[in-house]
């Protein structure tokens, strides 16, 4: 079985630092509330729950095996980190129009299967905290469900923000550079895939 500690670490900080997934929380709950992005955020638990378990069980293996592919797809998600920071660092500031609606639960589910960030997550975690000559299933499913299980507080912390943020950057240039920070966030967040 992994060692529990540092898995539950590993899922933190991957759970609860900046990506689109906590970014879109935020900028949905600014908008539309916590209780107006519940959905979404358990979409997001159960698509990357699943992600983990798939991913582990089947496609961590030829990703890890081909430092080629798996060159190409970090590449490609460092790519997409710095355009969405871009997007974010550059997007007006709430409340110029109306806020977008947030994703429903099957949209979040299904968008962890184009987001970088969670492929990442899904290649990483499986292969690092499982164990050679050991069943790989219960492994697997073990990482998958203490991802599972720290998602939505990690969620919540980001919704808290979002909502407070709208209520505290109350004028266009402080809400302005709460978006540059957060772009600068994203962006900070690639630096570890640079090596």
């Amino acid at each position: 079985m992994p060692d529990w500690l540092p898995l539950l670490g590993f899922a933190i900080a991957g759970s609860v630092t900046p990506g689109p997934n906590v970014l879109m929380v935020a900028a949905g709950a600014a908008g539309h509330g916590v209780r107006g992005v519940m959905p979404h955020m358990l979409g997001i638990t159960f698509g990357f729950t699943a992600m983990i378990a798939l991913v582990g069980l089947g496609l961590a293996g030829p990703m890890a095996a081909s430092p080629t592919v798996h060159g190409l797809l970090q590449a490609v998600a460092v790519a997409w980190l710095l355009w969405l920071a871009w997007k974010i660092a550059t997007a007006p500031p709430p409340g110029e129009g109306p806020p977008a609606p947030p994703m429903g639960f099957v949209q979040a589910a299904l968008f962890q299967w184009v987001n970088p960030k969670a492929w990442m997550l899904a290649g990483a975690a499986p292969a690092g905290f499982t164990r050679a000559g050991e069943p790989l299933l219960p492994q697997v499913i073990a990482v998958a469900l203490v991802f599972g299980a720290v998602s939505m507080p990690c969620l919540l912390v980001w919704a808290g923000l979002g909502a407070g943020a709208r209520r505290v950057l109350n004028n266009p240039r402080a809400l302005r550079r709460f978006n540059i920070a957060m772009g600068l966030l994203l962006a900070a967040s690639v630096l570890p895939l640079l090596r």
